[in-house]
């Protein structure tokens, strides 16, 4: 294992962690950010087609608050490169059992948004003795309903029809659309800002396979096809925060419901005027939701010490 870091001098406007560093892993060039510090860390997994960049000012607001925070690119995404050609929920959780067995780091709190919750629950189950608790922010794997756009990239030929989308004159049209539904109170309906964003990171042709391969690995034309629930109560509900928008037109709310039901003693946290990115939509509200779990599950283990 290699470990490289480059430094990073924030401004005053500019709220991305301090370190940018790779690690080589088995064929794999991993990308990832550490705000660094001396708590247990969390372990910010991005949803298909994002990046670290997904979490915004999060991270530091989060260090700022005493937290050290990873974040990292999986396998296909960001800046991220490499791999065997497997983007599966296995190969990613072994990915970041690796990462952290190279930064001597023995457990994490886990927060998976998207493919990342299914991402930060396979971590889950194949690595327990790694995870003091997870969150799962609009999490996939936890119900067969997902948005038609992801469908029609597990069909074959996808790729071409990506590649005609992220056209550049495509994306400004995009853009403008995303601006006016915004205008008029629906920015979480049709195309929305942070669907463009996703796309405009396809232009690269790294990425878009990356970004097709993972759709494919979880989901087909019927919808999502790896599944979560059976297993859950592998998880330590205590442990458990999900977190969802209430305006999420990807997947829907009523999964998370239905998992923190499933899963006695977990806490169920609904977004409210929140889509798919609570964490970029309602930043403030998430970053009090993530320190208030992190402290239930400290008083957790000052209980049971």
């Amino acid at each position: 294992m290699t470990l490289t870091t480059s430094t990073h001098i924030p401004t005053a406007t500019d709220s991305r962690p301090t370190a940018t560093s790779r690690v080589e892993l088995d064929g794999v060039s991993l990308a990832y950010s550490d705000t660094g510090g001396s708590t247990i860390p969390l372990l910010m997994v991005h949803g298909v087609g994002s990046s670290t960049a997904t979490w915004g000012s999060l991270p530091a607001e989060l260090a700022a608050a005493g937290q050290r925070v990873i974040c990292v690119d999986l396998i296909g995404h960001g800046e991220s490169r490499g791999g065997n050609g497997d983007f599966s929920l296995g190969a990613n959780a072994s990915t970041l059992r690796d990462l952290l067995d190279a930064l001597g780091i023995q457990q994490v709190h886990i927060v998976g948004h998207s493919f990342g919750g299914g991402v930060s629950m396979q971590f889950s189950y194949q690595f327990p003795e790694r995870v003091r608790s997870v969150v799962l922010i609009s999490s996939g794997g936890l119900g067969t309903d997902v948005h038609f756009g992801l469908r029609a990239a597990s069909l074959p030929g996808s790729e071409w029809v990506l590649r005609q989308a992220v056209h550049p004159r495509v994306l400004r049209l995009l853009d403008l659309g995303a601006e006016a539904l915004g205008t008029v109170g629906l920015r979480h309906r049709g195309v929305s800002s942070h669907t463009v964003t996703k796309m405009r990171q396809l232009q690269d042709a790294y990425r878009l396979g990356g970004f097709v391969s993972t759709v494919r690995s979880v989901v087909g034309p019927e919808g999502q096809r790896v599944q979560a629930l059976d297993k859950l109560q592998r998880l330590q509900g205590e442990r458990v925060t999900i977190m969802w928008g209430d305006a999420d037109a990807m997947v829907p709310m009523e999964h998370g419901q239905r998992a923190h039901e499933l899963l006695p003693g977990s806490r169920f946290v609904q977004v409210v005027d929140a889509g798919h990115h609570p964490h970029d939509d309602a930043p403030d509200r998430v970053m009090l939701e993530l320190l208030r779990h992190i402290k239930v599950v400290d008083a957790l283990d000052h209980s049971s010490a």
